[in-house]
């Protein structure tokens, strides 16, 4: 018999609150999105090679737009110590930040980032996302920013409304789906996964080996979110479309 299927999980103020907030602001980011960065003379191979230069830069954008619109997720200032910066390295890669560590909480929320570039051959983003359930907090929120450069093959990025869902629900989905409904003879090392072989917990030090990895995998196609029966495929379809 299946494992039923994950569910999302409820939380409780003020971080229901607050996710809820972040979720608006996240979506606005197209509208107050802002970057330096520019582009020049590449072809589409080349673009694809480089994809993390623009990736890079709007990861910043990500941070710097949302902390100055600080009035959009912290209407009631009721975060008034607390930040977004990037954690290089870590997981998640945005996290929003008390200026104090003696600060209840002092990681309030993060957001793991993915870039998604829209003129990819493969037409769905091709991200892997295999950090392991227990790193997640109930308030952190996976994000992937769709992108393309203004004029094609050049310009500065611009980017579209992301996907927002919660991170821990995305990796036990994941993990469900790989051992429980995925396509693949009926093999027990062709279902099972590997969880770390240390501890894990929320906003772990950088580069900590946080990752679930399947037994077997010939396809290479663990973590690969987007492919997930019913999870982005709307949202994948209306930018295709």
């Amino acid at each position: 018999m299946d494992n039923p299927q994950p569910q999302r999980q409820e939380l409780l103020r003020p971080e229901r609150e607050l996710v809820s907030h972040v979720r608006d602001a996240l979506g606005a980011l197209p509208a107050y999105f802002q970057t330096a960065t520019r582009i020049e003379g590449l072809d589409g191979g080349e673009l694809f090679n480089l994809s993390a230069v623009p990736g890079s830069a709007i990861e910043v954008q990500v941070v710097e737009t949302l902390n100055r619109i600080r009035k959009v997720w912290d209407p009631k200032n009721r975060w008034p110590c607390h930040r977004f910066v990037r954690s290089a390295q870590t997981f998640p890669d945005v996290r929003l930040v008390a200026d104090k560590k003696d600060t209840d909480p002092h990681i309030a929320l993060g957001i793991e980032r993915k870039g998604w570039y829209l003129l990819s051959k493969e037409g769905e983003p091709s991200f892997r996302y295999t950090v392991t359930p227990s790193a997640c907090s109930p308030q952190d929120l996976l994000v992937v920013v769709p992108w393309h450069l203004k004029n094609v093959l050049s310009g500065e990025p611009v980017v579209y409304k992301p996907y927002i869902e919660q991170a821990r629900y995305v990796a036990e989905l994941r993990n469900w789906f790989w051992t429980n409904k995925r396509e693949t003879s009926d093999t027990l090392d062709q279902r099972q996964i590997k969880p770390p072989d240390i501890q894990v917990s929320p906003y772990p030090p950088p580069k900590a080996r946080i990752a679930d990895q399947p037994v077997k995998d010939g396809g290479h196609n663990f973590g690969r979110v987007a492919r997930l029966a019913d999870l982005m495929d709307d949202y994948t379809s209306s930018l295709r479309g």
